[in-house]
């Protein structure tokens, strides 16, 4: 194994591995600093790490992370969007729409309202049909 070789194997390893930290940590006040330190590295090695391995940079994967868990949050109506915010590490709930509004070309309440409508579809659906058998008396339809 040649130098070069090793150290791009390592390089994949930290990639990698600060990949499985940002996973875990998107929501908390994350730093490349933390991300670094959980991982065994210098910040500057840890730069070309995302730059070499991922072709991109700490901040892209970790706004990637945050959008990805704020999409799937948002499809729960339950769920407020400003709880929604705190949940991917956003402390202002105002800083979240607009990176939001970035990332997806449309307000976080958008987004909502236009998964709700599926949702709201095959709600309706099984309410309609757990109405309907009980009005037949638990009957089934094939009965």
């Amino acid at each position: 194994m040649t130098p070069r070789q090793g150290t791009a194997e390592r390089r994949h390893e930290l990639y990698r591995d600060a990949l499985a930290v940002i996973a875990r940590d998107y929501a908390k006040d994350l730093q490349i600093d933390d991300v670094a330190r959980a991982v065994a590295c210098s910040r500057r090695q840890m730069q070309r790490v995302f730059a070499e391995m991922g072709n991109t940079s700490f901040r892209e994967v970790l706004a990637t992370a945050r959008m990805r868990e704020a999409r799937r949050l948002l499809a729960r109506p339950e769920v407020p969007i400003q709880q929604v915010a705190a949940r991917v590490g956003y402390h202002q709930p105002a800083q979240f729409s607009k990176s939001f509004r970035r990332w997806f070309g449309m307000s976080p309440r958008a987004y909502r309202h236009s998964v709700a409508p599926r949702q709201g579809v095959a709600g309706a659906s099984a309410l309609l049909f757990v109405s309907c058998t009980t009005e037949l008396g638990g009957a089934g339809v094939d009965e």
